[in-house]
């Protein structure tokens, strides 16, 4: 995580006033992907990669972001937000503020200084990063406390209503509440929850393909319209059935001829990987390794094939991994079109193997991946 200290001195020499600090992780998920938004199950943990947010109040009635990752600063009204998102990176910020603001929140003038080293685009929940630690910094300089639930919703509404993205509750919820050795199964239905330890001696060690994407993009699109064609399909005979995570694949067997073929895919992703995620937590819980290995073997190649949200680079990262000493697990994490995979390693081999995973991609790629070595962190927090 970037240094508190750093930014503390770089808000004092931008902005003239000491700030208070909040950071908020990344994620990275280890099993469940576009199960969120179906209602469905998912397994993040966060990740020490963060967020840092500094902010200090002002009295020029003036709101005043700066990014030291895109070395840019940008200036409003406070009494006068904008009211819509102009495809900028002051956008998730923003989006927090009018969400509060609609909220019945009053918010005041400040400068909010942001810093952060979760990489952008690659499948780790930098946006949401970003999203909960404004949304904290904010709450505290008004003098408000929002629960870790509510504020992931909050945080969500941001990204849905105001950004553009029709991205589920997972990430927003793993950065506000994650616990440190700890994975969390999510039901995103009732934001119900419960952790699921992951031993001292695995390793997660995320492996960043540098292939970029962005879930604004259209595919994230159609795939998230494929899903909920194949539950308004299957909901016309059970009209109980609102969302995939109702669905059965015996369901998807009667009426799956009624959809698109691609609907049909999507939702055998989707249905399968609902169960394979459950599943997973139990065997993270009793540490059933072989177990949770096969599981995300199924779950990436149900991500890759049937909801067809894969490439080449992240294909190639999972195979690459597979006879390596020390794996216990692999996958594409993330909304997917490239990003991260994902490895739970025994630690003792977590360096060999991060260093022979990167040279076997290069080798079949010709692209330098970058591959770090992470433990699950607590959720947002004051630093």
């Amino acid at each position: 995580m970037q240094s508190s200290a750093d930014l503390r001195s770089l808000h004092v020499a931008r902005f003239g006033a000491a700030p208070e600090i909040f950071a908020a992780p990344g994620r990275v998920n280890i099993i469940g992907e576009h199960t969120d938004y179906a209602e469905g199950f998912v397994m993040p943990a966060a990740i020490d990669f963060a967020t840092l947010a500094g902010i200090s109040p002002r009295s020029d009635g003036k709101i005043v972001i700066y990014s030291e990752n895109f070395k840019e600063e940008r200036s409003f009204d406070a009494a006068a937000l904008p009211a819509a998102a102009n495809h900028y990176w002051s956008d998730y910020p923003l989006g927090v503020l009018a969400i509060l603001a609609g909220e019945g929140y009053t918010i005041p003038a400040f400068s909010l200084s942001i810093w952060s080293d979760v990489p952008l685009g690659s499948g780790l929940s930098s946006s949401a990063a970003i999203e909960v630690a404004t949304a904290l910094a904010v709450l505290s300089l008004i003098g408000a406390e929002i629960p870790g639930p509510k504020l992931a919703r909050l945080c969500q509404r941001a990204e849905n209503e105001f950004v553009g993205s029709a991205c589920g509750i997972m990430d927003q919820f793993i950065s506000a509440n994650g616990k440190k050795d700890h994975a969390l199964l999510l039901d995103c239905r009732d934001l119900s929850y419960k952790l699921a330890p992951i031993p001292p001696d695995v390793a997660l060690v995320i492996a960043n393909t540098m292939v970029k994407h962005a879930v604004t993009g259209g595919e994230y699109t159609s795939r998230r319209a494929q899903v909920e064609e194949a539950a308004a399909v299957i909901g016309r005979h059970r009209p109980e059935v609102k969302f995939l995570r109702d669905a059965t694949l015996e369901d998807l067997e009667k009426w799956g001829s009624e959809m698109s073929p691609e609907a049909v895919k999507r939702a055998r992703h989707v249905i399968s990987e609902n169960e394979r995620t459950v599943e997973a937590a139990d065997a993270l819980i009793q540490n059933e390794r072989k177990k949770l290995g096969r599981l995300m073997a199924e779950a990436h190649w149900s991500y890759s094939r049937d909801f067809e949200a894969s490439c080449v680079e992240a294909d190639a990262m999972v195979e690459l991994a597979q006879d390596l000493p020390g794996l216990i697990g692999a996958r594409l994490t993330g909304g997917g079109f490239g990003g991260c995979t994902v490895n739970l390693v025994e630690a003792d081999h977590a360096k060999e193997f991060a260093a022979e995973l990167a040279m076997r991609y290069v080798t079949r790629t010709g692209i330098q991946p970058q591959i770090h070595i992470c433990h699950a962190s607590d959720g947002a927090r004051k630093v």
